[in-house]
């Protein structure tokens, strides 16, 4: 296998529509397709769909993603948290130093735990060895 590298993660929501306003609104990601069930947004290199499926609300203690992360500039990383703030999300954990990066973890609307972090694996590695 020749994988290039990280393609991109699909979260499940409950509500569509209330989690574009999240991920649109406050995030400020670019939505680039919308279906009817589904949509694909777009995050710096990054990108994401959302999968509307209520049925899966009540399976909430299972094993999995535990979070998603995102990279962020360390320049940019104080501004993001006061967005955050600003519009209320749900910080669960952080600001914090993480080894030679900046760290702030977040809940959507739906509880899935994301994260903001400001160093490469190269860097974290630097910690850990």
């Amino acid at each position: 296998m020749n994988v290039q590298g990280f393609s991109h993660v699909t979260i499940n929501v409950n509500d569509l529509n209330r989690a574009l306003s999240f991920y649109v609104a406050v995030l400020k990601m670019q939505l680039v397709h919308r279906g009817r069930k589904d949509a694909y947004l777009e995050w710096g290199s990054a990108w994401i769909c959302l999968q509307e499926r209520p049925e899966k609300a009540k399976q909430r203690e299972q094993l999995g993603v535990d979070h998603v992360a995102f990279y962020i500039d360390e320049k940019d990383f104080d501004e993001a948290v006061k967005q955050l703030q600003e519009n209320n999300v749900k910080i669960v954990r952080g600001p914090i130093k993480r080894g030679l990066g900046w760290s702030v973890n977040f809940l959507d609307p739906d509880g899935t735990q994301l994260e903001l972090h400001t160093s490469t694996l190269a860097e974290r590695m630097k910690v850990w060895k």
